[in-house]
C-alpha cells in the first residue's frame, strides 16, 4: 500500500523501517535545537510532515520502547490515534516519566507509527448483552 507524505521543511527525516519485519516506522523530532525535558514535563514534538492516509486506514502512535524502558520518555496517552481525514503535521505528545531530565535533539527518533484497518461501526441499541463464560475484568482471568 502507498500512503502520500508531504515533507513541511526541506530537512525532514521521512519516516523509515528499521528492519525488513517492522511493523512500525519510526518518526523523527523536528526541532531546530535540542530540548531538555523535566521530570515530569509534558512536551509536543512536531516531525515536519504530513501525511494522507487511506480511507479505511488510521495512523497509530506508539512509543518506542528503548526510550521508554532506557529514559522513561512515553507518550502522555499512551496511543495517538490519527484519523484518514487528518491533515496537519503529525506531533507527538511524550512525558518525561522518569526522575531525571532527558535532551531530545533534532532527528531523534521520538515515536513509532503504524498503519492500521478500522472498520466503523452501526451501534445497535438494545436491552441486554448475550452472556458468555466471563465475569469481571481488570485481570480476573488471572496473572
Amino acid at each position: 500500500m502507498k500512503m502520500k507524505i508531504m515533507k513541511l521543511h526541506n530537512d525532514v527525516v521521512i519516516p523509515s523501517y528499521q528492519t525488513a519485519g517492522a511493523a512500525g516506522f519510526d518518526l523523527c523530532a523536528y526541532i531546530d535545537k535540542p530540548y531538555t525535558m523535566r521530570p515530569g514535563e509534558i512536551k509536543d514534538f512536531g516531525t515536519g510532515i504530513g501525511v494522507e492516509i487511506p480511507n479505511g486506514y488510521e495512523l497509530r502512535l506508539s512509543s518506542r520502547s528503548g526510550l521508554a524502558f532506557k529514559n522513561h520518555i512515553s507518550l502522555l496517552n499512551g496511543i495517538g490515534v490519527i484519523d484518514s481525514d487528518f491533515r496537519n503535521e503529525i506531533r507527538v505528545l511524550l512525558k518525561n516519566f522518569g526522575d531525571e531530565a532527558f535532551t531530545i535533539k533534532p532527528g531523534m527518533r521520538i515515536a513509532q507509527g503504524v498503519v492500521t484497518k478500522y472498520e466503523q461501526v452501526e451501534f445497535e441499541e438494545v436491552s441486554e448483552l448475550s452472556k458468555t463464560g466471563r465475569s469481571g475484568g481488570f485481570g480476573s482471568t488471572g496473572i
